[in-house]
């Protein structure tokens, strides 16, 4: 009674099916439906003028001359009358006979048992059935019908019997046969109409025009919804074929509806309140700015993709959506990656050799047993250029959205990242985001000619650290001294050991440190490697001399030679 709140049944027998007179023809196709014989075309000739679904079963073929509404039972399934083999299951609402399914409640008939040209005997079923249940039905089957459309939407209980009669009428009058007595009816509730409250001055205020009270009341008595005055309020029932008027401010637009919407006064001036950009939309917009001056371009793109794409990036489970509802690429993404380098692609296909892209948008990553996925927002950028100078942006996308926070890059391997050259960024020691030349494997997956260097960055942790107050530094007084170290150290030394041990070492007039280059070759002994870093240094009070920079030098080659057996190129 839940899903079939009211169902009705009438029989007419010694029917003659043929085609359709030319003026029922005609009209069902004026509306683009296509004639199938007079007793079909008659029940949609009267879904169009009721707004109410019916069908025709050939009475013969029901097994047991019955008609059982009940959910489907796991295992059975139906041939629709477009012949489409549904498997259904016990969600699903069925009309059924003695035996088995008939049809689809709310969505299509069954082809054991539509009208034919031997047909003699016809059962019309009017019904009012749940529009969830018909809607999630229909999406899981794939059927979509005249049907289904109106019964999504609701139709009106109480003129379930009148469209029933009406297509009898019509029947009889183009099919012949004879009505027999009675009508099975079985419904679950008997309709109550709901009464909706209206203050008139409610109406006059919110369409800026003065209405009198009576005039309200006659529009809506003219519509059918039987005002009432009960003191300062109008109480109307709304009619069963009115299920859109349930609020006060829907009997106030059919007012303003009928006395004219051009009668309704615009004014020179509207006021509304304004509110300053929020953290998160201030956050986007630094971001978009800080990339669309390093030259990239935002791309939007679709959030799903295939399974073996996202293995590519070593997802092996993905959240997926129901394959009836997407057969193919129907995971969702737990990355921008995958979505960037299609778009790689679609611009080497154009041409476009130089490609720097860049998206903010949800991924989605599996939650175990969670109802819901964990869904992230992050950014992704991808560029045929240089990693060094995608490093460089990130860096500055870092500094710009959470200054006075530390972005660290350390190497790591990542999967769908080339290895031995893909890195982990860190902000104040934790996990952020990836960056990297993509993987060949990768590229050769998505046919790209060109190395691409690629970077994702969660957009979570930025937000938390955004916000800071940005300190002033006054521009520096006395000039800057800059020496350069060529250091000698071994070929299994990185940048990384070598800065960390520069750094270790308390300079407070060490102003900046920079990576100059490497080099191998004579005279440089085997297994060793040359790095050459500039050094800055300055004070605040004055000009420094040679004898304190070289006191500082000192330092820093002590500290080198202990932590790394570095030594001074000559």
């Amino acid at each position: 009674t839940d899903l079939c709140p009211r169902y009705t049944a009438r029989v007419i027998r010694n029917v003659k099916v043929g085609p359709s007179p030319g003026w029922l023809a005609e009209r069902l196709e004026a509306v683009g439906l296509r004639p199938i014989n007079n007793i079909v075309d008659v029940t949609n000739y009267v879904l169009m003028e009721y707004s109410q679904p019916l069908h025709c079963f050939d009475y013969d073929k029901l097994a047991g001359n019955r008609i059982v509404v009940r959910s489907a039972k796991s295992g059975e399934h139906l041939i629709s009358i477009d012949e489409t083999k549904c498997e259904l299951d016990e969600e699903m609402l069925i009309i059924a006979d003695a035996e088995k399914p008939v049809a689809i409640a709310g969505v299509m008939g069954g082809l054991d048992t539509e009208v034919t040209e031997a047909t003699t005997n016809v059962l019309i079923e009017s019904a009012r059935f749940d529009p969830l249940s018909v809607r999630r039905t229909s999406r899981k089957l794939q059927l979509m019908s005249e049907s289904n459309y109106r019964f999504e939407r609701g139709v009106d209980p109480v003129g379930v019997n009148d469209a029933s009669l009406r297509v009898c009428a019509l029947i009889c009058q183009l099919a012949g046969g004879e009505l027999a007595a009675g009508v099975v009816d079985v419904w679950a509730e008997p309709f109550e109409p709901a009464e909706v409250s209206l203050r008139p001055q409610r109406t006059n205020a919110l369409l800026g025009i003065d209405i009198p009270a009576e005039r309200q009341e006659q529009i809506l008595r003219a519509l059918c919804l039987s005002p009432a005055s009960k003191g300062k309020k109008i109480v109307c029932t709304i009619p069963p074929h009115r299920p859109d008027l349930v609020r006060e401010v829907d009997l106030i637009e059919e007012i303003a509806r009928l006395v004219g919407y051009g009668n309704i006064p615009v004014r020179s001036d509207v006021t509304h309140s304004v509110k300053g950009e929020s953290l998160p939309q201030l956050a986007r917009r630094q971001l978009c700015e800080v990339l669309n001056a390093a030259g990239f371009d935002e791309a939007i793109t679709h959030a799903f993709i295939g399974d073996d794409e996202a293995a590519l990036f070593g997802r092996s489970e993905s959240v997926h959506v129901a394959p009836l509802t997407r057969k193919t690429n129907n995971a969702l993404r737990a990355t921008l990656l995958p979505s960037l380098l299609r778009v790689c692609k679609t611009n080497q296909n154009a041409g476009n050799a130089q490609v720097n892209l860049f998206e903010l948008a949800s991924v989605f990553a599996p939650a175990g047993e969670a109802i819901l996925p964990n869904e992230h927002i992050e950014l992704a950028m991808v560029t045929t250029g240089d990693l060094r100078n995608l490093r460089g942006v990130l860096e500055v996308v870092a500094a710009r959205i959470t200054p006075g926070k530390s972005l660290e890059i350390r190497p790591a391997d990542v999967p769908g990242l080339a290895r031995g050259a893909a890195a982990q960024a860190t902000l104040d020691g934790e996990a952020v985001g990836t960056l990297g030349y993509v993987a060949e494997t990768v590229r050769d997956y998505y046919g790209l000619e060109r190395p691409i260097a690629a970077a994702t960055m969660l957009f979570e942790p930025l937000l938390a650290c955004s916000g800071a107050t940005r300190t002033y530094t006054p521009i520096a007084k006395f000039p800057a001294v800059r020496r350069d170290l060529s250091l000698i150290v071994d070929e299994s030394a990185t940048w990384r050991e070598l800065s960390d041990a520069i750094g270790a070492v308390d300079q407070p007039m060490r102003a900046d440190m920079e990576y100059v280059t490497t080099y191998r070759g004579k005279p440089i002994p085997p297994g060793r490697k040359s790095v050459t870093v500039m050094l800055t240094y300055r004070s605040d009070s004055g000009t420094l001399r040679s004898e304190q920079v070289d006191e500082q030098i000192d330092a820093v080659l002590a500290a080198l030679k202990e932590r790394l057996q570095a030594e001074l190129r000559q």
